[in-house]
């Protein structure tokens, strides 16, 4: 899920950023702190759309550098689970697929991938189910739901568990709608008593 979240920070500015306009160092600064890292709390820090200054700087002896109490305000991306993802397959292995979502890559496992005895065909590179014929290969566009989260320190030790063996998840083309057929039923007589 993306948010934006506002955090407070003292942030370091050094004496060759003081020249230009203070709050644009600063968001310079944190931008290229934080952008990518990955909080427990926040997740993975998209992107930094803002930085303001407050108050006066603080001069620490022996440190050339003014430090800013800040209010930066970040869009974050933090994977939830049971959240469905939307994203496009980046890579396909012998032991599944990986769907780009957003700032992360998750995993589908090949047994997540349909409902279907699914097979994995290292020309296309790609997926084919045994008995729906349907494909799976790099670029497709598909829907999935997340089953399991373990966000790490850094974007590539983490890792995002999806699932699409579900209906409306997958490829747009696999939905297919059932037709319903509605039947009356005919009421049955009562007991014991004459049928007219």
């Amino acid at each position: 899920m993306y948010t934006l979240a506002t955090i407070r920070d003292t942030i370091r500015v050094t004496p060759n950023k003081f020249t230009s306009d203070l709050n644009q160092s600063i968001l310079t600064i944190v931008r290229g702190d934080l952008e990518g890292l990955v909080d427990s709390e926040l997740g993975v820090v998209v992107a930094v759309t803002d930085a303001k200054r407050r108050g006066e700087g603080k001069i620490v002896p022996g440190d050339a550098a003014a430090y800013f109490d800040s209010e930066v305000t970040l869009l974050t991306y933090k994977p939830q689970v049971n959240e469905t993802v939307e994203g496009f397959i980046s890579e396909a292995t012998e032991f599944g697929a990986f769907l780009k979502i957003g700032p992360v890559e998750g995993l589908i496992h090949v047994s997540q991938i349909a409902d279907d005895f699914i097979t994995y065909d290292a020309k296309v590179p790609g997926f084919v189910g045994r008995d729906s014929k349907r494909t799976l290969k790099v670029g497709d566009q598909v829907m999935a739901r997340i089953v399991s989260v373990s966000m790490k320190n850094t974007i590539p030790d983490s890792k995002i568990g999806l699932t699409m063996r579900q209906p409306g998840l997958g490829k747009k083309e696999w939905a297919k709608l059932k037709k319903v057929v509605r039947t009356e039923k005919k009421k049955a007589p009562p007991k014991g008593g004459d049928s007219e």
